[in-house]
């Protein structure tokens, strides 16, 4: 399978299927994206990139929640975990989207509500609302 990458300036990127995230949800808002590479630029290994192949549109700047000091305790229900297919906490990662806050003057921030947990170990992954974040997690 091969996709451009407009947004990186990319054409024609080879993408193993075996390497894909499946998203069986997708992410809110983007409900009919299921299928997701994870790509860094070169050098680049704190910001990484969720890009959707079924519409190459769809990209999403992520890092580990830690890069931003932020700590979760996240509950998953039997639903959940059966949804991504998780068998132990150590198959999984969470990461959080980041986007620039114009309204803050340009300033980096974090989705910190709605993290994102994969599956390493099945590719899979989901996004997870959170309803109660401890008010030290939004700044």
């Amino acid at each position: 399978m091969k996709i451009d990458i407009e947004r990186l300036g990319l054409k024609n990127v080879t993408i193993d299927p075996e390497t894909l995230f499946d998203f069986p949800v997708g992410l809110f808002g983007f409900e009919d994206c299921k299928r997701y590479k994870i790509f860094h630029e070169e050098g680049q290994n704190t910001v990484f990139w969720l890009q959707s192949v079924d519409d190459t549109d769809v990209m999403f700047p992520i890092v580990a929640p830690e890069a931003l000091d932020i700590e979760y305790q996240i509950e998953l229900s039997d639903e959940e975990c059966a949804l991504i297919g998780m068998q132990s906490v150590s198959d999984v990662a969470v990461v959080v989207i980041v986007y620039r806050d114009e309204a803050q003057g340009g300033r980096i921030a974090a989705n910190a509500r709605s993290p994102i947990i994969l599956n390493l170990k099945d590719r899979k992954g989901m996004q997870k609302i959170l309803r109660d974040v401890h008010h030290t997690l939004l700044h």
